[in-house]
Protein backbone atom coordinates (compact mmCIF):
# COMPACT_ATOMS: atom_id res chain seq x y z
CA UNK A 1 0.00 0.00 0.00
CA UNK A 2 1.60 3.14 -0.91
CA UNK A 3 2.52 5.92 1.93
CA UNK A 4 0.11 8.44 2.24
CA UNK A 5 1.87 12.26 2.82
CA UNK A 6 0.24 15.18 4.70
CA UNK A 7 1.66 17.70 2.46
CA UNK A 8 0.23 20.54 4.46
CA UNK A 9 1.86 19.03 7.88
CA UNK A 10 4.99 18.43 5.67
CA UNK A 11 4.89 22.25 4.55
CA UNK A 12 4.34 23.04 8.34
CA UNK A 13 7.53 21.10 9.60
CA UNK A 14 9.17 23.10 6.99
CA UNK A 15 7.85 26.26 7.84
CA UNK A 16 8.83 25.36 11.41
CA UNK A 17 12.76 24.32 10.21
CA UNK A 18 12.96 27.15 8.15
CA UNK A 19 12.65 30.15 10.46
CA UNK A 20 14.56 28.30 13.04
CA UNK A 21 17.46 28.62 10.83
CA UNK A 22 16.23 32.47 9.74
CA UNK A 23 15.73 33.66 14.05
CA UNK A 24 18.88 31.34 14.96
CA UNK A 25 21.19 32.62 11.47
CA UNK A 26 19.57 34.96 9.32
CA UNK A 27 17.29 35.21 6.12
CA UNK A 28 20.95 34.64 4.48
CA UNK A 29 21.35 31.45 5.85
CA UNK A 30 18.20 29.78 4.72
CA UNK A 31 19.19 27.89 2.08
CA UNK A 32 17.34 24.40 1.05
CA UNK A 33 20.51 22.40 2.19
CA UNK A 34 20.52 24.55 5.78
CA UNK A 35 16.92 24.05 6.29
CA UNK A 36 16.64 20.24 5.13
CA UNK A 37 19.68 19.53 7.69
CA UNK A 38 17.31 20.96 10.03
CA UNK A 39 14.18 19.49 8.88
CA UNK A 40 16.05 15.98 9.58
CA UNK A 41 14.87 15.61 5.34
CA UNK A 42 17.44 15.25 2.66
CA UNK A 43 17.98 18.03 0.12
CA UNK A 44 16.59 15.95 -2.29
CA UNK A 45 13.49 15.66 -0.61
CA UNK A 46 12.57 19.44 0.44
CA UNK A 47 13.12 19.86 -3.40
CA UNK A 48 10.01 18.73 -4.02
CA UNK A 49 8.57 21.33 -2.09
CA UNK A 50 10.82 24.43 -3.30
CA UNK A 51 12.29 24.35 -6.83
CA UNK A 52 14.06 27.39 -6.80
CA UNK A 53 14.92 29.55 -3.73
CA UNK A 54 12.28 32.13 -5.10
CA UNK A 55 9.68 29.43 -4.16
CA UNK A 56 11.42 29.41 -0.86
CA UNK A 57 11.15 33.47 -0.17
CA UNK A 58 7.72 33.17 -1.24
CA UNK A 59 6.58 30.56 1.42
CA UNK A 60 8.83 32.40 3.95
CA UNK A 61 6.57 35.95 2.77
CA UNK A 62 3.52 34.30 3.39
CA UNK A 63 4.23 33.14 6.62
CA UNK A 64 5.45 36.33 7.71
CA UNK A 65 2.22 37.66 6.21
CA UNK A 66 0.41 35.37 8.17
CA UNK A 67 2.10 36.17 11.15
CA UNK A 68 1.61 40.02 10.90
CA UNK A 69 -2.04 39.47 10.28
CA UNK A 70 -2.52 37.40 13.08
CA UNK A 71 -0.34 40.29 15.42
CA UNK A 72 -2.74 42.72 14.24
CA UNK A 73 -5.94 41.09 14.40
CA UNK A 74 -4.72 40.02 18.07
CA UNK A 75 -3.90 43.70 18.96
CA UNK A 76 -5.19 45.67 21.72
CA UNK A 77 -8.16 47.90 20.61
CA UNK A 78 -8.65 49.77 23.81
CA UNK A 79 -6.98 53.31 24.22
CA UNK A 80 -7.48 56.32 21.38
CA UNK A 81 -7.83 56.32 17.34
CA UNK A 82 -4.39 57.29 17.49
CA UNK A 83 -2.82 55.04 20.06
CA UNK A 84 -4.55 52.08 18.41
CA UNK A 85 -3.14 53.10 15.10
CA UNK A 86 0.39 53.20 16.04
CA UNK A 87 0.16 49.49 17.52
CA UNK A 88 -0.99 48.40 14.27
CA UNK A 89 1.69 49.86 12.05
CA UNK A 90 3.99 49.05 14.11
CA UNK A 91 3.41 45.41 13.64
CA UNK A 92 4.86 46.33 10.49
CA UNK A 93 8.07 47.99 11.61
CA UNK A 94 11.13 45.62 12.15
CA UNK A 95 11.16 46.67 15.85
CA UNK A 96 11.87 43.18 17.39
CA UNK A 97 14.33 40.65 16.43
CA UNK A 98 11.17 38.62 15.02
CA UNK A 99 10.13 41.67 12.87
CA UNK A 100 13.79 42.15 11.79
CA UNK A 101 13.73 38.76 10.57
CA UNK A 102 10.41 39.14 8.62
CA UNK A 103 12.00 42.79 6.95
CA UNK A 104 14.50 40.34 5.69
CA UNK A 105 12.48 38.00 3.53
CA UNK A 106 10.33 40.86 1.98
CA UNK A 107 13.70 42.64 1.46
CA UNK A 108 15.17 39.58 -0.39
CA UNK A 109 11.55 39.13 -2.13
CA UNK A 110 11.35 42.26 -3.28
CA UNK A 111 14.89 42.74 -4.67
CA UNK A 112 13.93 39.47 -6.51
CA UNK A 113 11.39 41.41 -8.05
CA UNK A 114 13.08 43.12 -10.09
CA UNK A 115 13.70 40.20 -12.05
CA UNK A 116 11.71 37.17 -10.77
CA UNK A 117 7.83 37.65 -11.86
CA UNK A 118 6.76 35.16 -8.96
CA UNK A 119 8.71 36.79 -6.34
CA UNK A 120 7.27 40.63 -8.19
CA UNK A 121 3.20 39.00 -7.39
CA UNK A 122 3.98 38.07 -3.87
CA UNK A 123 6.18 41.08 -3.27
CA UNK A 124 2.90 42.94 -4.91
CA UNK A 125 0.38 41.41 -2.73
CA UNK A 126 2.35 42.03 1.05
CA UNK A 127 2.37 45.43 -0.22
CA UNK A 128 -1.37 45.22 -0.75
CA UNK A 129 -1.58 43.60 2.62
CA UNK A 130 0.31 46.60 4.27
CA UNK A 131 -1.42 49.48 2.53
CA UNK A 132 -4.93 47.85 3.47
CA UNK A 133 -3.05 48.07 6.81
CA UNK A 134 -2.44 51.93 6.13
CA UNK A 135 -5.76 52.80 5.02
CA UNK A 136 -6.99 51.40 8.12
CA UNK A 137 -4.62 53.76 10.22
CA UNK A 138 -5.89 56.76 8.27
CA UNK A 139 -9.41 56.04 8.13
CA UNK A 140 -8.89 55.48 12.41
CA UNK A 141 -7.45 58.95 12.63
CA UNK A 142 -8.99 61.20 10.05
CA UNK A 143 -12.19 59.27 9.56
CA UNK A 144 -12.19 58.77 5.31
CA UNK A 145 -9.44 57.25 3.63
CA UNK A 146 -7.96 59.66 1.99
CA UNK A 147 -5.67 58.47 -1.24
CA UNK A 148 -3.00 61.02 -0.78
CA UNK A 149 -2.15 60.31 3.27
CA UNK A 150 -2.39 56.54 2.67
CA UNK A 151 0.46 57.05 0.51
CA UNK A 152 2.34 59.13 2.41
CA UNK A 153 2.03 57.15 5.31
CA UNK A 154 2.60 53.75 3.69
CA UNK A 155 5.85 55.80 2.26
CA UNK A 156 6.55 56.78 5.92
CA UNK A 157 6.15 52.79 6.63
CA UNK A 158 8.31 51.19 3.96
CA UNK A 159 11.18 54.27 4.33
CA UNK A 160 11.04 53.33 7.97
CA UNK A 161 11.60 49.69 7.76
CA UNK A 162 14.09 49.63 5.15
CA UNK A 163 16.51 52.32 7.30
CA UNK A 164 15.44 50.16 10.73
CA UNK A 165 16.98 47.44 8.82
CA UNK A 166 19.99 48.60 6.66
CA UNK A 167 20.98 50.86 9.43
CA UNK A 168 20.22 49.87 12.70
CA UNK A 169 22.27 52.35 14.65
CA UNK A 170 20.93 55.39 13.20
CA UNK A 171 17.13 53.81 13.33
CA UNK A 172 16.58 52.14 16.30
CA UNK A 173 13.11 50.75 16.96
CA UNK A 174 12.69 53.62 19.21
CA UNK A 175 13.26 56.11 16.94
CA UNK A 176 11.08 54.57 14.10
CA UNK A 177 8.20 54.70 16.96
CA UNK A 178 8.86 58.51 17.28
CA UNK A 179 9.09 59.19 13.73
CA UNK A 180 5.91 57.30 12.89
CA UNK A 181 4.18 58.62 16.31
CA UNK A 182 4.87 62.63 15.31
CA UNK A 183 3.25 61.78 11.82
CA UNK A 184 0.18 60.14 13.20
CA UNK A 185 0.03 62.93 15.57
CA UNK A 186 0.15 65.30 12.96
CA UNK A 187 -2.31 63.04 10.73
CA UNK A 188 -5.06 63.41 13.92
CA UNK A 189 -4.30 66.88 14.21
CA UNK A 190 -5.11 67.43 10.53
Amino acid sequence: MPKIVDHGARRAELARAMWRVVYRDGVGAATVRSIAAEAGWSPSALRHYFTTQTDLLVFAMEHVQAEAAERIAAGDRSGSPREVAQRILEQLLPLDRQRVREAEVWLLLAARAQTDPVARARTAEADDGIRRAVEFAVVLLTGEPAAAEVARLHALLDGLALHALLYPERMPARRARELLGAHLDALAAA
